[in-house]
């Protein structure tokens, strides 16, 4: 097999977490309907068994609009968060984002027979990221986190954005966004204490050393 390009290589080695996140969306789409039936989020047969389309139904979308909307905003975030959450951060966010949306709904939300897309998982990672920059001191995450709050107050008292409701394709529950972020901030406050303790055992071990 011939060697990868190098500009193609150094692009993979940079940003394959954003790539572990968009080709399950991406695959599935091309997959067709038949996937979609099989992941995406069902209440009745999650409630018979079915637990894997609480994750896997964040993957699956309703068309083109609804898809391109959503990769989009993967890779703003990324661009955004790459420096804050690399590696596995990103990727493990977006899972637990995802899980997060699905148990969101399927306890607080039993009117909610189906939901895809992956944008409540999006905001999980957006909570997350914002977390990290204020963990580091850059006002730019004030920003970003009053951005977000103000894009869940506006979908709750007033419905989803006018763009969004457009790009979907269908109704956008908004209350899966809110369970993103929710899930988001408990997240961003786990690694914060992880950092924490991490930065903190640093001097201790320092000190034991003879």
């Amino acid at each position: 097999m011939p060697p990868l390009p190098p500009l193609l290589r150094r692009t993979l080695q940079r940003h394959w977490p954003l790539l572990v996140v968009v080709a399950p969306c991406l695959l599935i789409a091309l997959c067709g309907s038949t996937a979609d039936t099989l992941l995406r989020y069902e209440r009745a047969a999650i409630l018979h068994g079915q637990y894997w389309r609480l994750l896997t139904g964040n993957f699956v979308h309703l068309g083109v609009g609804h898809l391109l909307e959503d990769m989009l905003g993967a890779v703003l975030l990324w661009l955004l968060f790459e420096d804050v959450l690399p590696q596995w951060r990103m990727p493990l966010t977006i899972l637990g984002g995802s899980v997060g949306v699905g148990l969101g709904l399927l306890i607080g939300n039993p009117e909610v027979e189906w939901y895809v897309g992956i944008s409540g998982a999006l905001d999980t990672l957006w909570a997350v990221g914002a977390m990290a920059l204020l963990g580091k001191r850059d006002r730019f995450g004030w920003l970003l986190a009053g951005f977000l709050i103000a894009k869940l107050g506006y979908e709750q008292f007033f419905g989803p954005l006018p763009l969004s409701a457009v790009t979907t394709g269908g109704d956008v529950i908004v209350d899966a966004h809110l369970y993103g972020a929710f899930t988001g901030a408990l997240m961003g406050c786990g690694w914060a204490l992880y950092e924490r303790r991490r930065i903190m055992r640093g001097p201790a071990q320092s000190g034991l050393e003879p």
